[in-house]
């Protein structure tokens, strides 16, 4: 079962709702002014919060990514993930640092002209994820977008 609201207050905010991996996981993206807070949480969870630099002198980099990424799987390259809180599994930082460069990816690839500050609060139950339990992941987000 997937559901997706909208809310336009105070700020605008879209959530969805999805199984992945057997475990319900909700999206939450929320556009301030100054920044763009997305929130993936399995069972209420937050345990890490990362963000990501979104600077439009770098937009001529975007649609650069190589041949060999037939998917678009590969976050952009010039975007550099920074853990905030809750580094302390190194597998689970990797896989949070990837998850917030693919997603800030994916909102520099829609709006190359979008300059906020992209945050992400993680709160997964499983240190690691199989290919299709992370696009899933991303997809669900980019109903949001």
């Amino acid at each position: 079962m997937e559901s997706v609201l909208k809310s336009p207050f105070p700020a605008s905010t879209k959530r969805a709702t999805s199984v992945i991996d057997g475990i319900s996981t909700e999206s939450t993206v929320v556009y301030f002014a100054d920044k763009i807070m997305i929130t993936l949480s399995q069972d209420g969870r937050l345990a890490q919060w990362f963000h990501v630099s979104l600077d439009t002198n770098n937009s001529a980099l975007i649609g650069t990514q190589s041949a060999e990424d037939e998917d678009g799987l590969l976050p952009l390259p010039h975007l550099t993930p920074t853990t905030l809180l809750g580094g302390a599994v190194q597998s689970r930082e990797s896989l949070g640092q990837l998850i917030a460069a693919q997603l800030a990816s994916a909102i520099s690839m829609r709006n190359k002209d979008e300059g906020r500050m992209v945050v992400l609060g993680l709160g997964l139950k499983k240190e690691e994820l199989e290919r299709d339990g992370f696009i899933q992941l991303i997809e669900l987000v980019g109903k949001c977008l």
